[in-house]
């Protein structure tokens, strides 16, 4: 399949550039994977009817780190911009340096008196691999210095760091948030327990990689980006009983199924595992976990986009996405919601 076949015309005025108040009052499109029938609903909490008693919930609890860290170069005090990705162990990091050509191997960057960083090595995509030199606890400093890295496609601040995480965010080593969970208040997680859903956590850490277009013409040539998941023992049981059962599995965003698909068996079971993954899912992949998916609404061309036309149908997604702009719903990270189901 091309690329081209993922294309959709979005103004740019319906990307969003903030977060609604309160969560939870974003809206909600509902569409049927088998049909491709479109419903509206005026806001996202109105999920907790759309949802019954044994479905199973997934979350991906990863928290972001505010990983855009400003610092200058040892020696000449010109200004770099480091971008954390991953975490490699023994204060080592896989990061994106600007300006890169300025900061090869053995280059030190100093970001104050407690914290900087010496270039070990390049990376495949341009990036650095960086170890870190600390005077008090790595996690506090970062927290203090640090800058929550928002997409490429939000141009205006954001003031409260916290909309940029879901509340219940635990395991960090995000450089992007998984948005999809964004939606959630406590409230109405409550809800949904007291409805009878069973709600259930993943990790998987996302890199800057969701947000790399796909620069092959044919989809089926794209390499993947590598994310780090984990599966614990009590979810992969908790999810391998509900299927036994014929409860949904409903992943809570794309980051979620990536995960669940990636521990799957070919028996359509779970395993607890953790691992790196470069799962690429888009039409003509057999689903072995989910049933369902709450989504927001993605970029054309992207991976995402052909993740949930996996799931729906390309036809449907695309019909679906030409109803989004026309009712003007609000688009990306900080946008309205869909739940395929």
């Amino acid at each position: 399949m091309k690329v081209t076949d993922f294309d959709y015309n979005l103004p740019e005025e319906l990307i969003a550039q903030h977060p609604v108040e309160p969560r939870d009052s974003s809206r909600l499109m509902l569409l049927d994977k088998e049909t491709g029938a479109i419903e509206h609903r005026a806001a996202f909490r109105q999920i907790v009817d759309e949802l019954s008693d044994g479905d199973v919930l997934v979350f991906n609890n990863t928290k972001v780190l505010p990983a855009r860290l400003y610092g200058h170069r040892q020696g000449s005090g010109g200004k770099v911009e480091v971008l954390l990705l991953s975490p490699l162990g023994d204060n080592r990091w896989e990061c994106l340096v600007k300006p890169g050509k300025k900061c090869q191997v053995g280059q030190v960057i100093v970001f104050d008196d407690r914290l900087s960083c010496t270039v070990l090595e390049k990376t495949d995509f341009g990036g650095r691999i960086v170890e870190f030199a600390v005077n008090g606890i790595f996690d506090e400093i970062i927290q203090e210095l640090g800058e929550m890295p928002l997409p490429p496609y939000i141009h205006e601040r954001l003031h409260d760091q916290d909309r940029y995480q879901t509340v219940y965010a635990a395991e960090k080593g995000s450089a992007a948030a998984p948005t999809a969970g964004l939606h959630f208040t406590p409230e109405l997680l409550a809800a949904l327990k007291a409805k009878g859903v069973t709600i259930a956590f993943v990790t998987l850490h996302v890199g800057l990689g969701t947000f790399r277009p796909v620069s092959e013409e044919v989809i089926e040539d794209h390499d993947m980006h590598r994310e780090f998941y984990t599966v614990s023992q009590e979810v992969a049981d908790t999810i391998n009983e509900a299927k036994k059962n014929g409860k949904r599995i409903v992943a809570v965003g794309t980051t979620s199924v990536r995960t669940l698909e990636s521990a799957s068996n070919e028996d359509g079971t779970l395993r607890a595992e953790s691992g790196w993954t470069q799962i690429f899912i888009y039409p003509g992949y057999h689903w072995k976990i989910v049933d369902a998916l709450i989504t927001n609404f993605h970029l054309p061309q992207s991976t995402l986009l052909m993740l949930i036309s996996a799931l729906a149908g390309r036809e449907h997604c695309l019909a679906a996405y030409q109803v989004a702009v026309k009712q003007k719903y609000r688009f990306f990270s900080f946008g309205d919601a869909m739940f395929i189901r």
